[in-house]
């Protein structure tokens, strides 16, 4: 009595929001053949927890099926997630600068933090001490057997974090049988991009056409029995995947770090600390010369020629290898009693490269005995006679060293274990405990010490040998330094790298621990119904108790800011909380088979949470499904979500990092704000159009935790109609609108910025510091606090739309399936504290609004199903144009001046092209071409984050047209 019947396509199509797959093929033999509808037994679907025969949800849901999971050639799971359009870019694989060496879902835009993931039902431990969202590369996608992505909040149902929805893989956990998976995938490009010429026009290397790169092969085998007279099954599944890494010079539109275009035209730019170095002299003058060559010779330093172009060495793609495994096993003990069990495990390891590291604006003094100076050195610093000395500052780039990698590796674990049952007809119950732990490493290297550096520079003669020698040599407080000559082209040593490369070192875990009782229970026998309907109430009561936990350490290279690539300290964090929780639910049929009211049914759910850091909140949602007659549906649905601070954000020490910035509005020599403006910022009149800007458009930050942080509060509410006027046709819009207030946020450092020069207030001055010569990223003394705080609200409202047809050809021609989904996001608004005015995001971005958010986004399928073994679908995906935040005229957005290059990122549509054929009875083989006709992606100047490359590789198709190749055979 507890085998329960898979949900098929065509009963999910019924919602009209289901994605239709290409024809349902074979996965293991089956033992028998599929029940009637009439015998499904009652599950859980999800959004609720109330077992009913219907899967009908109050909320919009997208499924995607395990042939719709194929037909999108997608290998990762962020990416097979970030093709629907209720969903946003996050963390990927595509990400270089700043990556987390972890993948997550985003949906609504509203962050990855505000997106609950689920495995069956269940919560997916927190992803990483450096992004606690879920880790979707714990998930094996060969094993998935559909996707349910369910909008709207979901607090009550499932507890914190459901504020933008869910995310429930359901995995295919009763296989039966033997089957073999290989995937291989890869890049082809055709060098065709107009900025092509920019790059050659500065002397750099443009690539050319790519065959194949950027390669990726996975193997997985699934094997599973049914025991002890079909009483049990046990599924085992075994899988790796191996992906090659992809420079940005593999792609001519990478090749160089673009920067922000004048006159309608991009240039290859990048940064100021540069190869052979910048010599900065902090007098009056403020000099910049250069070496010229290898006897020393120097030469003025040019911000045309001499910006360190850091775009070739970035990763495009990171390479990484992974490992997964996953058991499920289940025995039915009795017919009250099924006992089951999951484990997943995965190890992934990968590698982040950006730049080189090496000298980012160092002070120190340059003594005129220093030996390694030439007469032109001398000369260039106006050091005339022995005992002079100049304060300059060094940016210089490590080029001889490589670039900086970030080799992260993740291992977790995740175990269940619970019996679940029928007491009697009316009543069910389910008891589980789940334990969950991610295992964090990465070692970073290549990156230069401070320290060490300000050493290595202060160079004098050694009284001993009359060799050059560091003077903290010759005095014995570092016996280990070694020069770092920079006076001369060829002079830093193997030796000298040795001593300055210095390895950062981090290591750490999350925990979770979930214990759940849940009682279900159809009261329709005891009386518990209306008159005017035929079946009663049906509720759900449990308990739950759940633990996070998080620790992270960090050596001292790290904990002490002493690592010049970091742009700060990084320092160890622990900490951990408890929250016990108290839910019910309740569905009850109003009407059935009455005169227009087929069917209206009201539910209802309520959740106490009892956290461990003195924080109590209370959830709720409500919810109509009403019926009017068979080929119609209205729906609707209330909820008040919450989040509450997860162990990062209450307990991260405080420490300087990177933001992103157009521009310093006091920066340059014509700067845009006014003197007054800037003095309200610490800008002195002697500083006024002398404060050198960033050449990244990267600022200091002053970040941290905060133990006072109260839970987010969110509202949602959808209303929609699902139409169904033929068998083969279906039709839903459903309407949106989430607010979710006080959340858990920084005040952007820009915000600060913008609110000090607008208004003067102390409430924002006074969290902005600027360096000795003014500049906002120089030194670690320059920063804008931006620490966690309950900030103000977010509000995002908009409409999805569906439609599924199917129909069948003229004999012997097989089925056409179209489906379509797609998004209109209305509005997208930011309050940034109460009291300031918002800004609306919708289909604009840039530093403030951050990834691009187009207004309508829409996939469109057809899938044919020939009669010949043989299944093809087109899809094709749309992303409308964005615009750049500065060119509207909302006051918080507004910029006097703006690329105009960059005031609009075109509006892609991409074609995938798929196919499938039955080679044998057990074997299928597939192809497929995403991004058919090779659109390059729209271009932006470079910046860390999700911009990579010049544009947003996880939002667009960056790396070209992916060709794939699977197979599958099944015994």
């Amino acid at each position: 009595m507890f085998k329960r019947k898979s949900i098929n396509l065509a009963a999910l199509m019924v919602l009209g929001i289901a994605m239709p797959t290409l024809a349902q093929q074979r996965t293991a033999p089956s033992p028998a053949p599929a029940q009637a509808v009439e015998t499904l037994q009652r599950v859980e679907v999800t959004g609720s927890r109330i077992k009913t025969i219907s899967i009908d949800t109050v909320s919009p849901m997208v499924t995607l099926g395990v042939e719709a999971i194929k037909v999108e050639g997608q290998r990762d799971v962020e990416a097979l997630l970030n093709n629907l359009p209720q969903i946003f870019a996050d963390q990927g694989s595509q990400v270089a600068n700043g990556a987390t060496g972890t993948a997550t879902v985003n949906l609504r835009n509203l962050g990855a933090a505000r997106t609950l993931v689920l495995i069956n039902g269940r919560r997916l431990p927190a992803g990483s001490p450096r992004e606690l969202a879920a880790d979707l590369n714990q998930i094996p996608i060969a094993l998935i057997k559909r996707v349910e992505v369910l909008t709207g909040g979901a607090s009550a149902i499932y507890g914190s974090d459901a504020v933008a929805g869910v995310v429930n893989f359901i995995m295919n956990d009763s296989f039966t049988g033997l089957q073999f998976d290989y995937n291989f995938q890869g890049y082809n490009h055709q060098q065709h991009n107009d900025v092509a010429s920019v790059v050659s026009s500065r002397n750099f290397p443009v690539p050319g056409d790519k065959d194949l790169d950027g390669k990726s092969h996975d193997f997985s085998v699934t094997m599973g029995a049914n025991f002890a007279d079909n009483k049990g099954n046990a599924t085992l599944f075994l899988g790796h995947k191996r992906q090659s890494a992809l420079l940005q010079s593999e792609r001519d539109f990478t090749s160089c770090a673009l920067t922000v275009p004048t006159d309608g035209y991009f240039g290859c730019g990048g940064s100021g600390t540069s190869y052979p170095g910048r010599f900065t002299t902090l007098d009056d003058t403020m000099t910049d010369f250069t070496i010229a060559d290898a006897a020393g010779g120097t030469r003025p330093w040019s911000s045309t020629t001499d910006l360190y172009n850091f775009g070739p060495i970035n990763y495009f793609n990171r390479p990484s290898s992974r490992y997964t495994a996953a058991a499920f096993a289940h025995y039915d003990v009795n017919q009250k009693a099924r006992v089951y069990t999951e484990f997943n495990f995965h190890d992934d390891r990968t590698v982040a490269q950006i730049a080189p590291s090496g000298a980012f604006g160092v002070p120190f003094t340059v003594e005129y005995d220093n030996p390694l100076l030439t007469a032109s050195s001398r000369e260039a610093l106006g050091l005339s006679a022995s005992g002079q000395s100049k304060d300059i500052y060094l940016f210089r780039r490590n080029v001889e060293g490589g670039g900086r990698q970030d080799d992260i590796r993740h291992t977790s674990y995740r175990g269940l274990i619970g019996v679940k049952g029928d007491l009697n007809n009316a009543w069910s119950y389910d008891l589980s405990t789940l334990v969950g732990r991610v295992v964090y490493q990465a070692t970073y290297k290549n990156d230069f010490s401070i320290a060490r550096t300000s050493r290595a520079l202060d160079v004098v003669t050694n009284p001993a040998t009359g060799a050059p020698a560091c003077r903290s040599f010759v005095n014995g407080t570092d016996p280990n330094c070694v020069p770092y000559n920079i006076w001369a082209l060829g002079g830093v040593t193997p030796e000298a790298l040795n001593y300055l490369q210095t390895p950062g070192l981090q290591k750490g875990h999350t925990s979770t621990k979930v214990s759940t009782a849940t009682i279900n229970g159809d009261l329709t026998d005891y009386g518990f119904k209306l008159p005017t309907a035929t079946s009663g109430l049906g509720v759900a009561l449990g308990f739950e108790r759940r633990e996070e936990e998080m620790d992270l350490s960090t050596d001292a290279a790290f904990a002490t800011g002493d690592l010049a690539g970091q742009g700060g300290p990084t320092i160890g964090v622990g900490g951990k909380y408890t929250v016990n929780d108290v839910f019910a639910e309740a569905r009850l049929p109003l009407l059935e088979n009455a005169f227009m009211a087929k069917q209206l049914n009201l539910s209802a759910s309520y959740r106490n949470s009892n956290f461990s850091t003195n924080q109590k909140t209370d959830t709720y949602g409500l919810g109509l499904e009403w019926l009017p007659v068979g080929m119609v549906k209205f729906r609707g649905s209330y909820q008040q979500a919450i989040r509450a601070a997860n162990v990062s954000e209450l307990y991260s020490a405080q420490a300087i990092g990177l933001y992103d910035m157009d521009g310093d509005p006091c920066a340059g020599a014509t700067p845009s704000a006014t003197a007054a403006q800037c003095a309200r910022t610490g800008v002195t009149d002697a500083q006024y159009g002398q404060i050198a800007d960033s050449p990244s458009q990267q600022y200091n930050a002053l970040f941290g935790g905060n133990t006072q942080l109260t839970p987010e509060t969110a509202k949602t509410a959808t209303l929609g109609v699902v139409l169904s006027p033929t068998r083969d046709l279906t039709l839903s819009l459903d309407v949106f609108n989430i607010k979710v207030d006080d959340l858990i946020d920084t005040v952007g450092a820009p915000v600060t910025l913008q609110q000090c020069l607008q208004t003067g207030s102390p409430i924002f001055c006074d969290k902005v510091k600027r360096d000795a010569v003014g500049t906002l990223w120089a030194t670690p003394q320059a920063s804008i606090t931006a620490t966690n705080t309950n900030i103000g609200s977010l509000k995002t409202s908009g409409v999805d739309l569906a439609a599924d047809y199917s129909t069948k050809l003229p004999a012997g021609w097989g089925r056409v399936d179209l489906s379509m989904v797609g998004t209109y996001l209305k509005k997208f608004e930011v309050q940034d504290l109460p009291g300031l005015d918002s800004y609306d995001c919708a289909g604009l971005y840039g530093t403030i609004c951050g990834t691009p958010m187009p207004q309508w986004r829409h996939k469109l399928r057809t899938t044919w199903v020939t009669p010949w073994n043989v299944s093809l679908a087109l899809t094709w995906r749309h992303l409308d144009e964005v615009t750049l935040e500065s060119s509207t005229s909302q006051t918080r957005l507004h910029a006097a001046t703006y690329p105009s290059l960059m005031k609009t990122l075109g509006a892609r549509d991409y074609f995938d092209l798929a196919a499938s054929y039955q080679l044998t009875k057990s074997m299928v083989v597939r192809g497929s071409v995403n991004n058919l006709f090779d659109r390059d992606p729209p271009l932006r100047s470079n910046g860390s984050g999700l911009i990579n490359g010049n544009t947003y590789p996880v939002v667009y198709d960056a790396q070209g047209r992916r060709i794939g190749v699977n197979l599958t055979a099944t015994f």
